[in-house]
């Protein structure tokens, strides 16, 4: 386990995405963060996996997709076609969360759970052994820019002592002060969307970012 940024490309506009994420790669991105929207689970509608299939070129950096979809299972297969690694769906999106991470797994990708603002942390207990991470919102989903939820904070932490080895994600209003609040309750993998794509240099605001998880 170990600390890392994930940039989120949900800020950029789509005519600047391909140079946008590869000055992200070629800057020592570990991560690129995909916000998939289908416009139901959350009002905005953002891309599909076609967008990250036309960018798989760009390098080896791994790729994950945050399904804020209400049937993600629907869509795995498209988005491991695509090349993404990793694969995100919400706990609030289906009763089935055990069946869905053996799904990911069937298909050979990184299954990670999420869990919005208002969801009890007990809704990821049950699955806690078996996913790869697990997500928790420190925004309520569907824009960028939002100001970060200080509840959150408490379930990183119970999630952290239930599961000492297991990788947390935060997302959400996380800047260079958030990153650092979640890191000491348990946070160890920090999506950057607004704070970092609003930056003047890409490259700069990375390696901030990247300086405070050491």
């Amino acid at each position: 386990m170990n600390n890392r940024v994930a940039p989120s490309v949900l800020g950029l506009r789509h005519a600047d995405m391909r140079g946008k994420v590869a000055e992200l790669i070629e800057c020592g991105a570990e991560l690129i963060h995909f916000d998939v929207m289908d416009g139901q689970f959350v009002p905005p509608i953002t891309f599909g996996s076609q967008l990250i299939e036309g960018l798989r070129d760009l390098g080896r950096t791994f790729f994950e997709a945050h399904l804020m979809t209400l049937t993600p299972d629907r869509h795995f297969q498209a988005f491991a076609d695509a090349g993404c690694q990793r694969v995100t769906f919400h706990a609030e999106a289906t009763p089935h969360a055990h069946r869905l991470v053996q799904a990911l797994h069937d298909l050979g990708l990184q299954a990670w759970v999420a869990i919005n603002p208002g969801t009890p942390v007990e809704a990821v207990r049950g699955v806690i052994d078996i996913v790869d991470l697990v997500l928790v919102m420190t925004v309520n989903p569907g824009w960028g820019g939002q100001e970060f939820i200080h509840s959150a904070l408490e379930k990183v932490r119970q999630i952290r002592s239930w599961a000492p080895e297991i990788d947390i994600e935060v997302d959400g209003g996380i800047d260079a002060d958030t990153l650092s609040l979640c890191k000491r309750v348990g946070a160890n993998v920090f999506v950057v969307g607004h704070y970092l794509t609003k930056q003047a240099d890409l490259a700069a605001g990375l390696r901030e970012l990247v300086g405070l998880c050491a």
